[in-house]
C-alpha cells in the first residue's frame, strides 16, 4: 500500500532517482530514503530491477519503491552506456509522472552517476519542484579509470563533463561525499559554497544486529583479511590477484586466508582468473551475501584491504568500503590516495601507488604485529563513531533539505 500521508503538505514529498543500484541495496540512498522518513518526509525511490529486487512496486520502512526493468547493464562500451542511459531515462520519466499521480513530490533528489536527469530535473523545475544534486561520483574521472585509453580530449569526456555542468546548473542545493568533490561543484560547477553539503556515506551500525565472530570463516588459516566491494574492472581486483601470484610470499599463501566480499560485473572473470592462477587454496569469493553474514565477516577479520590503484577518479572518491572497515574495528591496508587517508587516517598503512610489493609487505606486517593492528583499530573506531558513522552524517542531510524547503 503506498504511503501518501495527505495530512503532510506537499513540500514534505520527495521523489529519490537513482540509477546506478536498486534500493535497498544502494547502502547510501536507502540511509537517506529512511533517514528523511523519520524525519516526516513521505519519500519515493525510482530505481532499477537488480540482483534479487524485483519487484516493481512496493513499500519497504515506509519508503515507496518504484522499480523499472534493466536492459542492459553496460560495463566498458561508450555505445552500450549509451544505450542503458536513454533506456533508464524513458523508464525513470514515466515512472516519475505516476509517482506525481499517485503521490506527488516537491523535491527531486537525482543521484548519480550518470548525470542524465537534468533535463527531466530542469521540466519539473519549471513547475516549482526543487532539485537536489546528490554528487556519488566524478563520471568524466570515473570514464577514464574504466576506458585506459581514453584522453581529456575525447568527445565521451568532454559529453560527461557537459553533462555535469548542467546538473550542476538545474540544483538548488548540492549534497556530496567529501571535499575534494564538494571543490569540484565549487570550481567546475561554480556553485556557490554554502549550497554545498557534505554527506558522508558511513554505514549506519545499528542496521547490523546480531553478528558475532566466526573462526571458521578463516578456513583454517591464522589470519583473515578481506575486501569488500562491487568489483569491475577500474577496481585492481584483477591486478592484485596477479601480482598475488607474483609475490613470492609463503607467509600468505600458508597463513592467510583472503576473501573477497560482494558481485558486480568483473566477479566471475575474477573467480576464473584465481582458478587459472591457482590461488584457491587460500583465495575465495562470497559473491552477495546478506547483511548479518557481511557483518561477521568484517567482524572476524584481522585486517582489510582495498585495491584501487591511484587515478584522478579513485584519488578523490571515498571508497565507502574504508568506512565499512573502520565500523567493524579493522585496521585497513590501501594505495596511497587522498580521500582514502582522509577517511583512515592513522588506522590505515598506505603502499606507495602501483608498488603491490609494498602492498602486501604491509599486510604481512600488520598480520605479525598484533598491538600494532589493535592500535589502529582503536583509532578507526573512535574515528568512526565521532566523525564518519551515518549518525553523525545525516544530520548535514537534514539540514540540506532545511534550506531547499
Amino acid at each position: 500500500m503506498l504511503v501518501k500521508n495527505n495530512q503532510l503538505f506537499n513540500k514534505k514529498k520527495i521523489l529519490i532517482i537513482v540509477q546506478n543500484l536498486p534500493v535497498p541495496f544502494d547502502r547510501r540512498v536507502w540511509m537517506e530514503a529512511t533517514s528523511l522518513q523519520k524525519e516526516g518526509f513521505v519519500v519515493s525511490v525510482i530505481c532499477p530491477k537488480k540482483y534479487d529486487y524485483n519487484n516493481s512496486d512496493e513499500v519497504l520502512e515506509n519508503v515507496n519503491i518504484f522499480r523499472y526493468p534493466l536492459l542492459l547493464e553496460a560495463n566498458t562500451s561508450p555505445l552500450a552506456f549509451l544505450f542503458e542511459f536513454i533506456s533508464c531515462f524513458i523508464f525513470t520519466s514515466l515512472l516519475s509522472l505516476k509517482v506525481l499521480y499517485k503521490i506527488g513530490f516537491k523535491v527531486i533528489h537525482i543521484c548519480n552517476p550518470p548525470e542524465t536527469y537534468f533535463s527531466l530535473a530542469f521540466l519539473y523545475k519549471l513547475f516549482g519542484k526543487k532539485i537536489i544534486f546528490d554528487h556519488h561520483d566524478l563520471s568524466p574521472e570515473m570514464y577514464l579509470a574504466k576506458q585506459h585509453n581514453a584522453k581529456k580530449s575525447s568527445f565521451y569526456y568532454r559529453l560527461l563533463l557537459w553533462m555535469e555542468k548542467m546538473t550542476f546548473k538545474v540544483s538548488d542545493i548540492i549534497i556530496t561525499t567529501n571535499q575534494s568533490h564538494k571543490l569540484v561543484a565549487v570550481e567546475r560547477g561554480k556553485i556557490n559554497s554554502k549550497n554545498i553539503f557534505i554527506v558522508r556515506s558511513g554505514p549506519d551500525i545499528d542496521r547490523f544486529k546480531g553478528f558475532k565472530y566466526i573462526e571458521s570463516l578463516k578456513q583454517k588459516k591464522p589470519y583473515l583479511i578481506c575486501y569488500l566491494g562491487e568489483m569491475c574492472k577500474q577496481d585492481g581486483v584483477g591486478l592484485f590477484l596477479t601480482e598475488l601470484n607474483n609475490f613470492n610470499s609463503p607467509f600468505i599463501k600458508e597463513n592467510v586466508q583472503i576473501t573477497f566480499i560482494g558481485k558486480g560485473p568483473e566477479q566471475p572473470n575474477l573467480v576464473k582468473q584465481s582458478m587459472q592462477l591457482g590461488l584457491e587454496s587460500y583465495v575465495n569469493f562470497t559473491g552477495r551475501i546478506s547483511d548479518l553474514d557481511l557483518a561477521n565477516y568484517l567482524y572476524s577479520a584481522d585486517l582489510c584491504f582495498d585495491t584501487s590503484p591511484y587515478n584522478s577518479w579513485t584519488d578523490r572518491s571515498t571508497m565507502n568500503k574504508i568506512i565499512e572497515y573502520m565500523a567493524f574495528s579493522n585496521p585497513v591496508v590501501a594505495f596511497n590516495l587522498f580521500e582514502t587517508k582522509y577517511s583512515a587516517n592513522q588506522a590505515g598503512l598506505y603502499a606507495d601507488n602501483g608498488n603491490y610489493e609494498d602492498f602486501f609487505k604491509k599486510i604481512e606486517y600488520l598480520l605479525e604485529n598484533k598491538k600494532v593492528r589493535e592500535k589502529m583499530a582503536a583509532v578507526g573506531t573512535t574515528r568512526f563513531n565521532n566523525e564518519l558513522s551515518w549518525t553523525f552524517s545525516k544530520k548535514y542531510l537534514i539540514e540540506a533539505y532545511s534550506m531547499v524547503l
